[in-house]
């Protein structure tokens, strides 16, 4: 399964970013928590060198506790604040302000000794598409100041928000990179719908999808879909069609409708708490 996802616009948002980065003391980078590493475009850490930085694993409430705690340790290792949250949950705002006060401590203290009292924080929210950036400003304005919606590229410019006298957040368009060196990469980003779904094999990805669940989270398929984990790999999806009526004429499976249910579960966190991916 080849997946590439790099629509025109991106390289358009890409030259901004760089452009903008100079006007900024801080960048927050949101990552889906259930892929924090596939959900990381590589090109922000050469874009945000030099700059105070906070990860944010949003939707956290739709990943594996455990991973969630493994991947902030690991994130913490390698020198960078991380903060595990859902921009929608209550608290979110007093918590990531923390954040982002520890994340430019030095720059506070250095306008304190220049005498530069009270200039507000500005900070870059970066992340690939579909991962929550307009919802993360939003919740934090406590006001609709970025277009949100459930696929990616809803946000097409860069545009600031002033949050208060201490913050003032650069909204930006999600990005992505021109190719997938590793396949997985692209496979774990369609599955958490950050790639339009117009453009990929969704039969084959709600394959991969129950394939992972068989071997990580059997249980969930059993108190979901009434599917014993032992099932062939290529009887699960003939097993899900019939179970919940996706049917064509003549009660032949409709696999592409069983598949957008199954992906649908996922993604709205219907399945549980699931990550794609874990701390090596």
């Amino acid at each position: 399964m080849l997946i590439q996802w790099y629509p025109g616009h991106m390289t358009k948002a890409k030259r901004a970013m760089k452009e903008d980065m100079k006007l900024v003391d801080l960048v927050i980078e949101l990552t889906d928590a259930r892929v924090p590493q596939s959900g990381r475009n590589p090109d922000i850490d050469e874009l945000a060198k030099n700059k105070a930085r906070v990860i944010l694993l949003n939707k956290s409430d739709l990943a594996d506790e455990k991973a969630n705690r493994e991947w902030i340790a690991s994130f913490q290792k390698q020198g960078i604040l991380a903060v595990a949250a859902d921009a929608r949950q209550r608290g979110f705002r007093k918590q990531m302000m923390e954040a982002i006060m520890a994340a430019c401590k030095e720059k506070i203290e250095r306008d304190r000794r220049r005498g530069i009292m009270n200039r507000p924080i500005r900070a870059m929210v970066v992340g690939i598409p579909n991962v929550g950036k307009s919802t993360f400003i939003n919740s934090f304005a406590g006001k609709v100041s970025a277009k949100t919606g459930n696929k990616p590229g809803v946000t097409r410019g860069n545009q600031w928000i002033r949050i208060d006298d201490r913050l003032e957040l650069l909204d930006t368009p999600g990005i992505l990179w021109p190719k997938f060196e590793d396949q997985t990469v692209g496979l774990h980003l369609a599955m958490i719908g950050s790639i339009s779904d117009d453009i990929l094999p969704i039969e084959e990805l709600a394959f991969e999808l129950l394939k992972w669940m068989a071997e990580y989270y059997p249980d969930r398929l059993k108190e979901r879909y009434d599917l014993d984990p032992e099932v062939e790999a290529m009887e699960r999806m003939d097993f899900i069609a019939k179970k919940r009526g996706c049917l064509k004429k003549g009660g032949e499976p409709d696999y592409e409708k069983a598949a957008r249910q199954i992906l649908d579960d996922y993604r709205s966190g219907r399945l549980g708490r699931i990550s794609l991916e874990r701390v090596q």
